[in-house]
Order: structure tokens, then C-alpha cells, then sequence
């Protein structure tokens, strides 16, 4: 068991089911869920609204928690830290960071949260970043589900992470994705990833258009009008 409450944050992810019944089996207890909220900013604010305890885990619907994780061990988040986050492993490109990885996250931090693109770096308080790798980010179980994580991955990464990470491990990081060629639709993300960076150049003029990047509704347009309908529902 565990001392804190977790979260399953999904919106049109194919396995999210299973992988919330994944995490309830790691968790050993319930693992609350919030599906299909528009609006990623709205769907962070509210899942501090479906939790009891002011700590808790936040799983991303594409999240596959590694079988050696074990939640019981984690300590509180100190004074002053707003959240915290676990490695995820990349299937497509081979890197291992905080993308897409496990968070234990203040309910209050989300309450208060600013404004950013990518929406969890407007947290009030401090971020910590854990040298454990949690999971997997199975981002990659569609066409448009790969391309649409690289196209935003990148985007951000090219227009400047707002983590504060150096530029040259960024200019890594988007190496990486636009060369990803392992996995399942690995040539999905590689693509959006190459058009993620050409956007983020597009809209440096016009920085109000980066909001676009948590629209999902513009994302599968996009997607569509350059790949055609590919998007797997499950």
C-alpha cells in the first residue's frame, strides 16, 4: 500500500484501459480515473479535485508502470517541491527521461497553477526530476498517437524547454525523436517530430500559437490534412 492517492489522467488513449487496471494491480488499491476532459490545462486543475489527499500519484493514459516500481518506498514531496518526476523509457527513439514518466504532484500546486505550453512547468513551487526509471511511455499505439508526441514533444523542445533544460540536451533530445526508428509506428513520430520543429520555427513570430499544441482537436486536424485518417481508436 501506499500513502498516497493516484490518478489516471486519459483522453482517447487505445490502452488506457489496461493500463489503469496495470496500475491498480501495482498500487494495490484503488487508482481513481479522469477520461476525456478537453482542455489539458482543465484536465490537470481537475483531477486535484478527484483525490482526498493533498500528494498524489499522476499517470499520464499512455503510462506503463514498470513491474519493480514499487510506490510504497516514495517519500513525500519536501517543502517547497511541487512535484516530482519519474524516467519513462521512449520506445521509438531509445531515450529515457521525464517524458511522459510518473509524477507525485501536489493537489494545491495544481489549484494554483500559471500559465505555460507544456502545462505542468507553470506549477508554483520547485520541480524535481528522480534518477529512477518508473515505466514506459506507450505513447506509440496509433499513428496519430505517435506522430501527435513527437509533433509536441518537439515543437517545445524547439521553441525552448520551460524547465530550464540546457539547449544542447534539448537539440539532443530532438535529434533523437526525429530519428526514431524502433518500435511500433516509430516513422509516425519521427515525422512529428520533423514537423513539431518546423511549427515551433513557423510560430516563433506568433507565440500565442503554441497553445495549439494542447488542442486536440487542432492536433488530429493537423495530423490528418498531412498523413490522412491513420488514427487507431483501439
Amino acid at each position: 500500500m501506499t500513502l498516497f492517492d493516484a490518478v489516471l489522467l486519459s483522453y482517447d488513449e487505445p490502452m488506457a484501459n489496461s493500463l489503469h487496471a496495470r496500475l491498480q494491480r501495482t498500487f494495490g488499491g484503488s487508482v481513481k480515473r479522469l477520461h476525456g476532459v478537453h482542455g489539458m490545462r482543465r484536465a490537470y486543475r481537475l483531477c486535484a479535485e478527484v483525490v482526498d489527499r493533498e500528494q498524489f500519484f499522476l499517470a499520464d493514459g499512455d503510462f506503463a508502470i514498470g513491474a519493480d516500481f514499487d510506490p510504497a518506498t516514495v517519500e513525500p514531496l519536501d517543502e517547497g517541491v511541487s512535484m516530482r518526476v519519474w524516467r519513462a523509457v521512449n520506445p521509438v527513439n531509445g531515450l529515457t527521461y521525464g517524458y511522459g514518466g510518473l509524477k507525485l504532484i501536489r493537489r494545491s500546486a495544481l489549484r494554483g497553477m500559471g500559465e505555460a505550453v507544456d502545462v505542468l512547468a507553470a506549477l508554483p513551487g520547485r520541480g524535481e526530476f528522480a534518477q529512477q526509471t518508473a515505466g514506459i511511455t506507450r505513447f506509440n499505439q496509433s499513428p496519430f498517437h505517435a506522430w501527435k508526441a513527437g509533433f509536441r514533444e518537439c515543437a517545445m523542445l524547439a521553441r525552448g524547454s520551460e524547465y530550464g533544460m540546457a539547449d544542447e540536451n534539448a537539440r539532443q533530445r530532438v535529434q533523437a525523436w526525429t530519428a526514431s526508428r524502433s518500435g511500433e509506428f516509430a516513422a509516425y513520430a519521427a515525422a512529428g517530430a520533423c514537423e513539431g520543429v518546423a511549427f515551433a520555427r513557423d510560430a516563433a513570430c506568433a507565440p500565442q500559437r503554441f497553445d495549439r499544441l494542447n488542442d486536440p482537436t487542432w492536433l488530429r486536424e493537423r495530423f490528418t490534412a498531412a498523413h490522412g485518417d491513420q488514427a487507431v481508436s483501439g
